[in-house]
């Protein structure tokens, strides 16, 4: 059981010293460098705290040269650690979660190693630090803080220590998921999967405010430019003020908002006594910008950027063919124990499904599939589509 294993409670050396000097980054920089071998690297934000997912708290921890901990929101530019780590492997567990705030410090990798992703790859179910750290080290891992505010200074000592552990298990989880993929006969997927995160990059939304969580319950295109006006309000208070917008009000109040019929900034007050009186004016002035746009100005109803895949099938055809290519994905995931949305984008499996029949792999090239995807996907998806009736 979870509870009978060793609680790792402190760093075998210690906890380092904050580094927020860039004199002491500097040295800190050197002493990487004469460090060897693969680099753990953790990053603590604020989410939901502070304004975007900024690092706040970077760890780094080598071979030879031990831990750091890195005052990032002080020291901003990091990028002078690339030359540090040349050509080595950085360890990270969920890529996708911390590159983007380490490339926003400038820092760049050469070679990855996604623990996360790793474990997944070997049909895992549970692949968080926490429980992966249990399955290969046979360890307990403390995550109290993880959802902190990070960005609160000085930073507890406890925290330092919590932050310190996490790239403390990073490098032999990392050495004993490599056998296991090795033994496992995937290491060659999960090669080409972390080459491909070397260019990985947000997913980026031309009209974010679309995202607004209770938005498609909206019918008037009225109601939906008045929650665009009030997200964009909303979104450049957040970031003039550095907090979270959902801290000034949640998608949910931003709907309500835009389904009142306000007179005045008052009844924005009283509906959210919460709000200071400059907030919820600046709130009224973006719904009464909507209520004066013209038709021609309200946006559509749908995303303009959601592009629809022209296909000759029917609506009823399309749903048929979408289901059956991933059932056939599903079985192929269970026998590989790899999980379908691993071994292939659910995102390319419904965009075959529109297309007529023609050749799978060069389909699944053009949408990014890595080779190892298209070695076993194409074959299977290539009989499921010549199996269903032509258009």
């Amino acid at each position: 059981m979870t509870s009978e294993l060793p609680l790792l409670a402190t760093p075998a050396h210690g906890v380092p010293p904050l580094v927020d000097t860039s004199d002491e980054f500097s040295m800190a920089c050197r002493e990487l460098a004469h460090g060897s071998g693969p680099i753990a690297i953790d990053a603590e934000r604020a989410s939901g705290i502070r304004y975007g997912q900024r690092a706040f708290l970077v760890q780094l921890r080598r071979a030879g040269a031990g831990t750091v901990l890195l005052d990032s929101e002080v020291l901003a530019d990091l990028s002078p650690l690339n030359s540090s780590f040349g050509e080595d492997e950085w360890v990270i567990h969920s890529v996708t979660q911390d590159l983007p705030c380490l490339q926003e410090r400038g820092m760049r990798p050469k070679a990855l190693f996604d623990t996360e992703l790793a474990a997944r790859m070997l049909g895992w179910e549970k692949f968080g630090l926490a429980a992966v750290a249990e399955r290969t080290l046979g360890i307990r891992l403390a995550k109290e803080h993880s959802a902190s505010d990070w960005s609160r200074r000085p930073l507890p000592k406890e925290w330092l220590n919590y932050a310190a552990l996490d790239v403390e298990v990073l490098l032999p989880i990392r050495d004993i998921l490599h056998e296991s993929l090795i033994e496992a006969h995937k290491w060659e997927f999960a090669r080409q999967e972390f080459e491909n995160l070397l260019d990985f990059q947000p997913k980026h939304y031309d009209e974010p405010w679309r995202r607004t969580h209770g938005l498609t319950k909206l019918k008037s295109r009225r109601d939906i430019a008045k929650v665009r006006e009030l997200w964009t309000a909303r979104d450049d208070m957040g970031a003039e003020a550095d907090i979270a917008p959902s801290r000034i009000l949640r998608d949910r109040d931003l709907v309500a908002l835009a389904q009142s019929r306000l007179q005045s900034s008052d009844d924005v007050m009283v509906k959210w006594p919460k709000l200071a009186r400059a907030d919820a004016g600046r709130l009224f002035r973006a719904y009464r910008k909507a209520t004066r746009l013209t038709v021609d100005e309200l946006p559509r109803r749908k995303d303009a950027n959601a592009v629809q895949a022209r296909t000759p099938f029917s609506h009823a055809d399309l749903k048929d063919r979408v289901a059956a290519l991933k059932a056939a994905m599903a079985e192929l995931a269970e026998t590989h124990a790899i999980p379908h949305d691993v071994l292939l984008q659910p995102a390319i499996v419904k965009a075959l499904g529109a297309q007529p029949r023609g050749d799978v792999e060069e389909f699944l090239v053009g949408r990014g599939a890595r080779q190892w995807q298209v070695e076993l996907s194409a074959p299977v998806l290539q009989d499921t589509l010549e199996s269903l009736p032509a258009a």
